[in-house]
């Protein structure tokens, strides 16, 4: 149950990330809450799944989750540029979170 809760706070947090773009571009405080709710949901799942996680690697995979998420959710939403090196950098980032889930 604690990689599920792990998922969850990593698409909490690229959620949330979603909502801090789109009240950069819009400054509407509906999504100034979003952020917030969804921030909070994140962090409390993340706890969730320390309890038999261990925190670096509990860490370190949400994370690349929110960090490849948000790159990819740029690129795909936001008009972001999709230069390869970029793309070679998220790759690196999953196959570096599924090395440490195997070793945990």
């Amino acid at each position: 149950m604690s990689w599920i809760y792990l998922l969850l706070a990593g698409f909490m947090e690229i959620l949330g990330v979603i909502a801090m773009k789109n009240f950069a571009l819009s400054n509407k405080k509906i999504f100034l809450f979003a952020i917030g709710v969804l921030f909070m949901l994140s962090l409390g799942l993340l706890s969730l799944a320390m309890q038999s996680i261990s925190m670096g690697v509990a860490y370190a995979i949400w994370t690349g989750i929110g960090a490849g998420g948000g790159v990819i959710v740029g690129i795909l939403f936001f008009k972001e540029s999709a230069h390869y090196i970029k793309l070679t950098l998220v790759g690196v980032i999953i196959i570096c979170s599924a090395g440490l889930k195997l070793l945990s």
